[in-house]
């Protein structure tokens, strides 16, 4: 499932422009935290959210095959049509993977720089503490 996670994430949130994509950060490093920091709902509707990108491009872009077998542009153009998609609930199930991928993203050193912005401080942990 990490694989298809990442392969969501990656589709989502490319690097563009000088900026690097999700796929250029700490990703497999975030996921591995966020695996056991997370609540598990959260981390199910992540798996879910993933699934349904790889699934849909019938829905979106009429492409018969999932989302990890298109080409470069046809996933860009799946990834914007996922969403934006008409449909409430594929747009809200993709809007988890998203979310997750943007908070690995925007920690980043590399992309909170480009915006003027201080790294963030190492985590202390202090809320883990039983």
């Amino acid at each position: 499932m990490k694989r298809l996670v990442r392969h969501a994430m990656c589709a989502l949130y490319p690097a563009l422009d000088g900026l690097p994509g999700v796929g250029d950060t700490d990703l497999d490093g975030f996921l591995h935290h966020y695996r056991h920091e997370a609540p598990r709902p959260l981390v199910a509707s992540l798996v879910a959210g993933s699934v349904v990108f790889a699934l849909s491009p019938p829905l979106t872009i009429g492409a018969l095959r999932p989302s990890f077998l298109l080409d470069a542009d046809a996933l860009d153009r799946h990834a914007h049509a996922v969403a934006t998609h008409r449909a409430y609930l594929v747009r809200q199930s993709v809007l988890v993977v998203k979310m997750v991928a943007g908070l690995c993203w925007g920690r980043t050193p590399a992309v909170r720089a480009r915006f003027g912005l201080d790294p963030y401080d190492p985590d202390p942990g202090s809320w883990r503490a039983r």
